[in-house]
């Protein structure tokens, strides 16, 4: 690659400056907002793609994409530009950048003491660089001392992903090695940096494949580096500082687009196996798994239709259905719906050559066209071979809007599950239409799972305009979060797996993932021992997103009743889910609404205590529950660390209170998830243990941990009817909370917004045993407060 080495400014506005680099090539310089800048630069002046599907600071995108080049959304505050012979500085109130000739920036902060301080640097040898004949891309910058890198999306290994390297290549990973396997499926470029004093953020929009490089590679010519490097595409990136880390994922969720706010019975239990369709009597299976839910007092509100459905044989043919398995699908979804359960179908975006309807899409010219002729393209798909549904088509949108809407939600299947999106084209200059301007596929992989989710959700709108839809995606890309849950893939069943797969759900989520999953159990290998499974299901339901779903090896299934000796524990654990449930979709609520991350490393609200950024198999649900999952066979106790705070943790079950900054053991039974509670917060529970049906939810329970001296503390409750858009009208209800705690009395004052009215009229409060000050609910002493 050739190195970008000398620069001229050539204009100034007031949102960038503009330098030419080599006297051919150009870089953009944006000052977006005080903490966020942005570096485009332009080879031979112009864009291999004009367009970004991630970028969405205020609203979605249009379907073709957003102009690389729009400032629309941003604040565009302005700047101070300082010149000196042989460099610039670009400032605003926060953040400023130091341009060096040859090329290389320098960036610095501004500390709370009005100082300005070193934040983050290129590489001064060799920065930039290009293909000078054709596609590929570099960055270098400066690695310093006692830095920590996290994000990246779904990774497999420790959270701290400091000394390795990745690709960003969605494959379909299926018995990933939740430890080791890279890449994955999932394609998100972005690095938080995290300091002592200091965070900041790297995004790098750019959507073809890709490495990034934290610390594995050195190089005796050039102090110490990270290197993102693309095989395609333009060098655009975006710095984002903190200072903390949480700072910067929330500023990452608001670049690239809002958590989407689902029905509130998308966080109940969602059973799936692939066994049910893929038998020769699948409705007879499928309905057999409602009689046993109900059997066994196991509750659940939605279950996901492998797409054995679809089958011919033993290949899948996306809206086809198999009528000889499923005989009466609408009277099959119908028998779901009386049981309170939701239908997801699986939906896979490839026709295989010999689907029924392939020659109908091909004359269509609703595939990606391959590089050398006018034919589709051809990939492997499913032991054959298929091509791929070209979303960049309005024709193949429409195509795909009717198969959604005819094959399954006119069958009472209101949801998608949207699979085997990784769009595996290898041939990387087969075409797609863009929308009436051809792409190459090199530049746009990501995107196809992206705009195939996107069809789903506006048939499902169309469909039911009055109701919130659920879809699920297993690919995709930045932004994927504006329209989907997400699970991190086909995973293995082992205890190994339990242990990294949290971490990469708490990776997703400092990536702007916030409503993600995992298949509880082991989608693959064969079947989890009696105490995996246990300890797979308690680490389950504490992730918005819970399922159990597999394929196993040995030809069993995962299921809550597969290991009746502990029935009883699974059942426990699952009821514990539901009456948690009003603090999960509070906690929904706040992703959507507030950028806050749903399940959280112990160190993003504990920066201050360097303990926290130790690797660890604990994490926090919201701000106020420490879930301390066991990942050990045969471990019946649970030694963690818990975060240093000023008000210290109760125990969940038995109301101990302990001191923050300290090691402490916890009993775990096979029959309890070790969890803690930070005090001054206040859980809501549920004593509905069924699926989610507001109109029958009639007791709310505010379990309070108060405080163990003076103070105050705050927290809040969000309601509405589970499904509709009545929120953006005010119809919802917004009950936050004020706890202050003195030597004799705790008193709870709450305060209501919104216009909702829920099936329960009253809050009971409760305080763990052995407190002894008084309860007073406004003042007034009492254990009850009245809507």
């Amino acid at each position: 690659m050739k190195t970008l080495k000398n620069w001229t400014l050539v204009k100034q506005d007031h949102s960038q400056l503009i330098l030419t680099l080599d006297g051919k090539h150009s870089l953009h310089l944006y000052v977006l907002e005080e903490k966020l800048f942005r570096v485009l630069i332009k080879r031979q002046q112009g864009l291999a793609l004009d367009r970004t599907w991630s970028i969405a600071p205020q609203q979605d995108v249009a379907w073709e994409g957003r102009e690389r080049e729009s400032l629309a959304g941003f604040t565009l505050p302005g700047f101070t530009l300082e010149q000196r012979s042989d460099l610039l500085i670009v400032s605003t109130n926060s953040l400023r950048v130091i341009v060096h000739q040859p090329l290389y920036l320098e960036w610095e902060y501004k500390t709370e003491q009005d100082e300005w301080k070193p934040l983050a640097c290129d590489r001064p040898t060799s920065a930039y660089q290009l293909n000078a004949h054709g596609d590929g891309v570099a960055h270098y910058q400066r690695r310093f001392a006692g830095e920590r890198f996290y994000g990246l999306g779904e990774k497999a290994g420790p959270l701290n992903r400091t000394g390795r390297r990745y690709e960003m290549r969605n494959l379909d990973a299926m018995g990933y090695n939740a430890e080791s396997t890279d890449p994955l499926y999932k394609h998100i470029p972005f690095t938080i940096t995290r300091r002592d004093d200091v965070s900041f953020g790297m995004f790098y929009d750019n959507l073809s494949s890709c490495w990034l490089d934290l610390g594995n590679e050195i190089d005796n010519y050039h102090l110490p580096y990270r290197r993102w490097q693309a095989e395609a595409g333009d060098l655009d990136y975006y710095l984002l500082l903190g200072p903390r880390v949480l700072d910067v994922t929330k500023a990452f969720v608001r670049l690239t687009g809002k958590t989407f706010f689902g029905p509130k019975w998308s966080l109940g239990y969602s059973g799936s196996t692939m066994h049910y369709t893929d038998a020769p009597d699948a409705q007879h299976q499928l309905m057999n798994f409602i009689r046993l839910s109900q059997q066994h007092a196991i509750p659940c509100d939605s279950f996901q239709l492998s797409s054995g459905y679809t089958s011919i044989n033993n290949k899948r043919y996306v809206f086809n259905w198999n009528h000889e398995k499923v005989p009466q699908p609408k009277a099959m979804s119908q028998a779901f719906t009386e049981a309170g359960i939701r239908l997801a179908a699986n939906i896979k975006p490839c026709l295989l050559q010999d689907h029924p309807r392939y020659e109908e899409v091909a004359a269509g010219g609703l595939f990606i066209q391959d590089s050398e002729s006018d034919a589709p393209e051809r990939s492997s798909f499913w032991d054959d071979e298929g091509s791929h549904l070209d979303f960049t088509n309005p024709a193949t949108v429409k195509w795909w809007q009717t198969g959604v809407t005819t094959q399954l939600l006119e069958m009472g299947i209101g949801s998608t599950w949207n699979d085997n999106n990784e769009y595996e084209v290898w041939d990387g200059e087969a075409r797609c239409h863009g929308f009436g301007n051809p792409i190459a596929i090199k530049h746009i992989r990501p995107v196809m799972p992206l705009l195939m989710m996107r069809a789903s959700m506006e048939a499902q709108q169309k469909f039911a305009p009055e109701k919130r839809p659920y879809l699920i995606s297993r690919s995709g890309c930045a932004g994927m979060q504006r329209y989907v849950q997400t699970w991190s893939g086909d995973n293995r069943t082992s205890w190994n797996t339990l242990r990294y797969n949290t971490r990469m759900g708490v990776g997703m989520s400092l990536s702007g993932l916030y409503n993600v999953g995992h298949d509880v159990g082991g989608f693959s290998g064969d079947k989890p021992d009696a105490e995996l499974f246990v300890r797979w299901v308690q680490n389950g339901v504490m992730h918005p997103r819970f399922t159990i779903h597999s394929w196993n090896d040995d030809h069993t299934v995962n299921e809550p009743w597969m290991y009746p000796a502990v029935t009883p524990t699974i059942r426990s654990a699952i009821e514990l889910r539901y009456r948690l449930l009003p603090y999960f979709y509070t906690l929904l609520w706040q992703a959507h609404a507030d950028d806050e991350p749903m399940l959280r490393p112990t160190f993003l609200d504990h920066e201050h205590d360097e303990k926290t950024f130790d690797e660890c198999d604990e994490f926090l649900l919201g701000r106020d529950l420490l879930v301390a999952s066991v990942v050990e066979p045969g471990a019946r106790e649970r030694t963690l660390w818990l975060p240093a705070n000023e008000h210290g943790w109760y125990d969940y079950y038995t109301g101990e209170w302990f001191s923050g900054g300290q090691t402490v053991t916890l009993p775990a039974p096979l029959e309890r998830l070790p969890l803690l509670v930070r005090a001054g917060a206040a859980l809501p529970h549920s004593e509905r243990i069924s699926y989610v049906s507001p109109q029958d939810d009639t007791v709310r329970e505010l379990k309070v941990y108060p405080l163990q001296g003076a103070g105050v503390s705050h927290g809040m409750l969000f309601e509405d009817d589970g499904e509709s858009w009545g929120y953006k009208e005010g119809d919802a209800l917004w009950l936050s909370w004020e706890i202050t705690c003195s030597a004799d009395a705790i008193n709870v004052a709450f305060s209501r917004k919104g216009d909702y009215q829920p099936a329960w009229r009253k809050i009971k409060l409760s305080l763990p045993d052995g407190e002894r000050r008084r309860l007073l609910v406004n003042g007034v002493e009492c254990e009850v407060w009245g809507l």
